[in-house]
C-alpha cells in the first residue's frame, strides 16, 4: 500500500499555479487568482490565475499563430508520434495524475488509478486516428477529363470546457482528437478542479508539444468560458457540463457560426428486469450512481424494478449501500468520497429534503455522512428514496449526487414509456437474462448509449453522447474525429 498522504503533503503546498498560454507558464492579465481546496478537508492546495476575456483573447490568439504555423506543417505520422509520446508519459506519471485528481476533487483513489486503461486507451487510440484520415476521389456527371475529389482538413481552433467531475478523463477526450487531427486547442478546465489540467499541460509539453498548441486558461465559467464560447476567433466549441450552461454556449457561439458539440446533463433509468440475475445486478445498479459520489453525468439515478422482485432488490440494494465505506479520497479503502464543493453539497441537501416533503420513503442514508476523520469535507450517504413517482422532483432533476430514485413497474410498454419521459437522453441501463427482452429495450430507449447488463462502460473506439436535452456530437469512435474535421471538395479539369 502506498503512502498517499506522503506524496500529497509533497504535491500541492498551497502555492500559485501559473496557467499555459502559448508555451509560457503565466499569471492572469488581472493579477487575481481563484483558491483551490481539497474538498475532503477544506485544506488550501494551491491558488491558479483567474482567467479573464483578456486571458483568452491570448491564448486564441496563440493558438491560431500555431495553427497557421509551424503544427500545420506537422505530418499525420509526426502527430501520432506526438500522441504516443504522450501516452508513454502518461503512463510513467500515472499515479502522480491521479493522486492530483483525488486531492483536487475528491475522486476515491483507486477509482482513479482503474482508469488507465481508459485514459491511455484514448491517447493511443486517437494516435491511431491521426494516419487514417482520408479523402476519397469521387466519379462525377461532367463529360470529359473533370476529376472530382475530396480532402480531410482540421477546423482550426477549437474552444474546449471541461467540468469538475473527471479532470484526466475529461481533459483528453478533447485534447487528443484535437491533436489527431492538426487542431489547436483553448481548454478552460472548471474552476472547482484545475490543478491537474495543469498538471497535464506540463507533461505535454515535455512530451515536444510545440508552443500554442494547447493553451489552458484557469478561470470561472461566466468569464473565462463566455469569452471562450463567443470568441470569433475560435472555430469550434465543445463543452461538457450542465444542460442550462450548455444552451448558453450554443447561444454564445453565433456570433461566427462555430461548430458546436454538446455532451450535456441526464437523469438515465436503469431497468431490471424480472428475469435479471439479481446478484449481479445489484452492485452494478447501485455503483451506477454511487460511483464518484453520483457526480457523474450517466448517473442511472432512476432506477426502474420489476414489481415482483421490487421488494427484494430495493432491501438488497439499501444493505449495499449502507456498507459502502465513506471517507477521504486518498484512503485506498475508500468507496465515497467527498462532494466537490459546499456549494454543490447544499444542493444536494435541498433535493433530499424536496423528496422527503413531495413523499418519498428513506430506505437507505438521506443525510449527510458525518464522523471526525470527515469533518472540514463535503460528504453524504449513498441515499436510497422508496416510494417515488414519476412526478416528485427527485425523480424528474438531475441531481449529481448520490442518490437512487426507486420504483415499479409491471409491463416492459408502460416502463420503456415511464423511462423516455423526461427531457433527457445520455444513458439507460437494461437488466434481463432474456436476450429478446434486452434487445427490445436497447432499441426502444431515447439514449445515447444503453448498457446491458453492465453499466459505465467507455471506450475510445465507441463513439458517447447524448439526445434531446444532453446535447449532440458524439466523443470516442471515428464520429468523434469527424467533429474536428472540414470536408474541401476539389475539382481538376484535366483537358
Amino acid at each position: 500500500m502506498k503512502n498517499w498522504k506522503a506524496r500529497a503533503a509533497e504535491l500541492y503546498d498551497g502555492s500559485f499555479r501559473p496557467m499555459f498560454i502559448d508555451g509560457q507558464w503565466c499569471e492572469a492579465r488581472s493579477g487575481e487568482t481563484i483558491t483551490a481546496y481539497n474538498p475532503a478537508d477544506g485544506s488550501v492546495l494551491a491558488t491558479v490565475p483567474k482567467g479573464g476575456a483578456a486571458d483568452i483573447d491570448a491564448a486564441v490568439s496563440a493558438a491560431r499563430k500555431a495553427f497557421e504555423g509551424p503544427w500545420s506543417r506537422f505530418t499525420p505520422f509526426e502527430r501520432q508520434a506526438l500522441l504516443l509520446r504522450i501516452a508513454d508519459r502518461f503512463e510513467a506519471e500515472w499515479d502522480t495524475l491521479c493522486l492530483s485528481d483525488t486531492l483536487d476533487m475528491g475522486m476515491p483513489i483507486q477509482r482513479t488509478l482503474g482508469n488507465s486503461r481508459r485514459v491511455l486507451g484514448m491517447l493511443r487510440y486517437y494516435a491511431g486516428q491521426a494516419v487514417a484520415i482520408h479523402g476519397e476521389t469521387i466519379p462525377n456527371s461532367f463529360p470529359g477529363e473533370i476529376y472530382s475529389m475530396t480532402v480531410r482538413e482540421p477546423v482550426g481552433v477549437v474552444g474546449s470546457i471541461i467540468p469538475w467531475n473527471a479532470p484526466i478523463a475529461g481533459s483528453i477526450w478533447k485534447i487528443a482528437p484535437a491533436l489527431a487531427t492538426g487542431c489547436t486547442t483553448v481548454l478552460k478546465p472548471s474552476e472547482e478542479a484545475s490543478l491537474t489540467v495543469l498538471m497535464i499541460a506540463r507533461i505535454m509539453q515535455e512530451a515536444g508539444l510545440p508552443d500554442g498548441v494547447l493553451n489552458i486558461v484557469t478561470g470561472y465559467g461566466a468569464d473565462a468560458g463566455a469569452a471562450l464560447a463567443a470568441h470569433p476567433g475560435v472555430d469550434k466549441i465543445v463543452f461538457t457540463g450542465s444542460t442550462a450552461t450548455g444552451q448558453a454556449i450554443a447561444r454564445g457561439a453565433t456570433g461566427n457560426l462555430k461548430r458546436v458539440s454538446l455532451e450535456l446533463g441526464g437523469k438515465s433509468p436503469v431497468i431490471v428486469c424480472r428475469d435479471a440475475d439479481i446478484d449481479k445486478a445489484v452492485p452494478i445498479a447501485a455503483m451506477s450512481v454511487f460511483a464518484n459520489s453520483g457526480q457523474i453525468c450517466i448517473a442511472g439515478s432512476r432506477l426502474f424494478v420489476a414489481r415482483e422482485i421490487h421488494d427484494e432488490f430495493l432491501g438488497r440494494v439499501a444493505d449495499y449501500a449502507q456498507n459502502l465505506r465513506i471517507g477521504h479520497g486518498i484512503e485506498e479503502t475508500t468507496e465515497i468520497g467527498p462532494i466537490i464543493s459546499a456549494r454543490q453539497a447544499d444542493r444536494i441537501a435541498g433535493y433530499l429534503d424536496t423528496a422527503r416533503r413531495e413523499g418519498a420513503e428513506v430506505l437507505a442514508g438521506g443525510s449527510r455522512a458525518e464522523g471526525s476523520e470527515l469533518n472540514g469535507g463535503h460528504f453524504f450517504q449513498p441515499t436510497i428514496f422508496g416510494g417515488v413517482t414519476d412526478q416528485m422532483t427527485v425523480a424528474r432533476e438531475e441531481i449529481f449526487g448520490p442518490v437512487i430514485s426507486a420504483m415499479p413497474f409491471d409491463t416492459l410498454d408502460e416502463v420503456v414509456e415511464r423511462a423516455n419521459a423526461t427531457p433527457y437522453g445520455l444513458a439507460a441501463g437494461v437488466f434481463s437474462t432474456h436476450l429478446g427482452t434486452a434487445h427490445k429495450l436497447a432499441h426502444r430507449l431515447k439514449a445515447g448509449s444503453v448498457w446491458v447488463n453492465m453499466y459505465h462502460a467507455i471506450d475510445p473506439a465507441v463513439p458517447f453522447g447524448g439526445v434531446k436535452m444532453s446535447g449532440y456530437g458524439r466523443e470516442g469512435g471515428r464520429e468523434h474525429v469527424e467533429e474536428y474535421l472540414d470536408t474541401k471538395a476539389i475539382w481538376i479539369n484535366a483537358d
